[in-house]
């Protein structure tokens, strides 16, 4: 199993920036894929970005694109997700998973990422 603890949340007005961050710790030789997610109140648990940790290669969601981008520090085990614009829909509890399987990266579906991280709440202002 993997261990994943997200930093790096807080209250930011509207088109402002935030980065948040994961440390892996644990099993961390088993991981495919990393990736973020997020919920916002009353909502589902949505995919935001994923990146393979073996190759480097990520994809964004539609409904970010642009705006936020996903990186890697592989011996730090720590991954990353730097979010500028930031709008109040983006308001949620950002979660980083983890995934022993490298499917995850093309199904991007929560049932798919094995390891999460409690989450780190993000609150933007209009």
């Amino acid at each position: 199993q993997v261990q994943l603890v997200e930093s790096g949340g807080g209250l930011v007005q509207a088109g402002g920036s935030l980065r948040l961050s994961c440390v892996a710790s644990g099993r961390t030789f088993s991981t495919y894929v990393m990736g973020w997610f997020r919920q916002a109140p009353g909502k589902e648990r949505e995919f935001v970005v994923v990146l393979n940790w073996r190759t480097g290669v990520g994809a964004t969601a539609d409904s970010v694109k642009g705006r936020f981008a996903i990186s890697r520090d592989k011996p730090k085990n720590m991954v990353y997700l730097q979010m500028n614009s930031l709008k109040p829909e983006d308001t949620a509890d950002y979660y980083c998973a983890a995934a022993s399987s490298p499917t995850a990266w093309f199904t991007r579906k929560t049932a798919d990422f094995n390891s999460w991280g409690k989450g780190t709440q993000v609150i933007v202002s209009s």
